[in-house]
């Protein structure tokens, strides 16, 4: 294999299924950018905000641990529902951290995001992704489309992503294969079992997840689409161990039905970005949305540890292989 080049930029591309104006309007607003900037858990204020060339945006990032993070971005090009370049993540106390591209394109009435971040060198581009990483930065992409999801249509979802380093086959194997599946799917500290694995459209499956000092918990799932390479789609509930439907152990007002979409694109030769969408499927109350509502940050803790382990389960088989 052919030893990649570091680079100094870092490279994130979202399709949102929203119109362009949508997007944009989301960026450029400030009272819809205060819905989803950000990590996880923060919150937004803006002081000011000029949107042209040489104009600056002036806000404050709030944490959840109480603490305020002043910035204030330049621009330096605006071309309405096509382009922002500007820098980010400078303050009284520091200069920009680095530049930042968006380019916006409509494909089929959804919006291409390709966003690059330009650093000094390889190496501040190494930390900055690390940094990233650390502080769920990359959730802010997932939260926009959360949002836009939500203004278009009104529906409440869940929406992570994460890339990987693994061509787009061997990633669609990783979903659709019990051996591998069951390796890496259940949260931090949970292994999974497979009691019947029918990984195929009309299928099911039936597992038990079990941890250290933990009762077994059961579920099952439908599969109604798919689409290899690219798509995965199915329905998932907890049972007991003769099958029957029950509620989340440890949260009774969960939803009894999620819908699970599973959607990979290939980011390079031997890169997959996978991006999971979750919601409420079937007859919701709503004591049982506000509990999902609620539970973002929670859902973002359990596929990040999911996924962590995934990228573990790639390692090692690379390792074997």
């Amino acid at each position: 294999m052919v030893a990649k080049t570091p680079s100094n930029e870092i490279h994130i591309t979202r399709i949102y299924n929203a119109p362009v104006q949508l997007v944009w309007d989301a960026w450029t607003d400030p009272e819809q950018v205060a819905q989803w900037w950000g990590p996880r858990g923060f919150t937004l204020t803006t002081l000011s905000k000029d949107l042209r060339p040489g104009g600056h945006w002036n806000y404050i990032m709030h944490g959840p641990d109480g603490v305020d993070y002043p910035n204030s971005t330049k621009y330096f090009e605006v071309e309405t529902n096509a382009k922002l370049v500007y820098d980010h993540g400078a303050n009284d106390d520091q200069p920009p951290l680095f530049r930042v591209t968006v380019l916006f394109s409509e494909i089929d009435g959804k919006t291409k995001m390709e966003m690059s971040m330009a650093l000094a060198t390889p190496e501040a581009a190494a930390e900055t992704r690390k940094f990233i990483r650390k502080a769920g930065g990359n959730s802010t992409w997932d939260r926009l489309a959360e949002y836009l999801e939500k203004k278009s249509t009104g529906k409440e979802e869940f929406v992570i992503n994460r890339t990987f380093d693994a061509p787009l086959d061997v990633m669609f194997e990783m979903w659709t294969n019990p051996d591998h599946f069951s390796q890496w799917l259940a949260p931090t500290g949970f292994q999974m079992e497979f009691i019947r694995s029918e990984i195929k459209p009309g299928g099911s499956t039936f597992y038990f997840m079990s941890g250290q000092g933990a009762a077994k918990m059961y579920g099952r799932a439908n599969y109604l689409a798919i689409e290899k390479p690219h798509q995965i789609v199915y329905t998932q509930q907890f049972c007991d161990e003769h099958e029957n439907i029950t509620r989340h152990p440890m949260a009774p007002t969960w939803p009894e039905t999620m819908l699970t979409t599973v959607q990979l694109a290939e980011e390079g030769p031997d890169q997959t970005r996978v991006t999971v969408t979750w919601e409420p499927y079937g007859g919701t109350t709503r004591e049982e949305l506000e509990t999902f509502i609620k539970s973002r940050a929670g859902m973002t803790q359990g596929w990040t540890g999911s996924f962590d382990k995934l990228e573990d389960h790639l390692a090692a088989l690379e390792v074997v292989n």
